[in-house]
């Protein structure tokens, strides 16, 4: 299926630069010093203290991920290559796509010695952290697929980066009092309900609502779209 050839091709690639180590050492540091901070501040076993930073954990490192998976193609050139091959622009996409998504997978089962931490010295709620590591890997999906759309726009993988982390940081801002506070009351819901902070909070406290999952699916499906558009002017600037 060349969907998965091409997903492998790019899998080697991201796990045979120094890029997705870097990634992984950081945010898997970053994950286990948030969660044994906040493990003898509680001293609950109670895993929504860490899923409460994990959407800015995201925010910054995913995008690091995405960077480069078509920025780097277009300064080097090797775009033109792909567009040779027999398949169409939808698996070329879908296959980068899936790639970081089974790049996403493997770092969320690198945090898994947390919540085996919490079980083995208290009460976890299973159900919760099962929802959250669901949240997780949506709102993980949607920043791929954002950040991958991004990468398509520029050569500069550095553009690339930045361009996506304040964008996502600003549609996490939409939900928090610094920006509702000094909304008119009839959109601060509007707002709440187009950051994907809202979205993920609902789903870290246990909760799978079908309206989160769409959302979540929803912006991926977007932000692809995007994405297919994009390599249809193939003529890259």
């Amino acid at each position: 299926m060349p969907i998965l050839i091409l997903a492998k091709k790019d899998l080697g690639e991201l796990f045979g630069s120094s890029i997705a180590y870097v990634f992984m050492s950081v945010f898997l540091f970053v994950s286990f010093w948030l969660f044994f901070s906040s493990l003898w501040l509680y001293g609950q076993a109670d895993t929504r203290p860490y899923f409460g930073q994990l959407p800015l954990l995201f925010l910054l490192l995913l995008p690091a991920v995405t960077m480069g998976r078509w920025s780097e193609e277009k300064r080097l050139g090797t775009h033109e290559i792909l567009f040779t091959l027999p398949v169409g622009d939808v698996s070329l996409l879908l296959g980068k796509w899936l790639a970081t998504l089974v790049f996403l997978a493997v770092v969320l089962l690198a945090t898994l010695p947390m919540p085996i931490t919490l079980a083995s010295l208290g009460d976890l709620d299973v159900g919760a952290t099962i929802a959250s590591y669901i949240g997780a890997f949506l709102m993980g999906a949607a920043f791929l697929a954002f950040g991958l759309f991004m990468s398509s726009l520029t050569r500069n993988q550095i553009v690339a980066f930045l361009v996506s982390v304040l964008s996502l940081f600003m549609l996490y801002l939409l939900a928090q009092p610094v920006v509702t506070d000094f909304l008119p009351d009839r959109f601060v819901p509007v707002a709440q309900t187009l950051s994907f902070a809202t979205h993920f909070e609902s789903m870290a406290r246990g909760v799978i609502d079908s309206r989160d999952v769409i959302y979540f699916l929803g912006l991926s499906g977007l932000f692809l779209y995007l994405n297919y558009l994009s390599l249809q002017g193939r003529k890259w600037a």
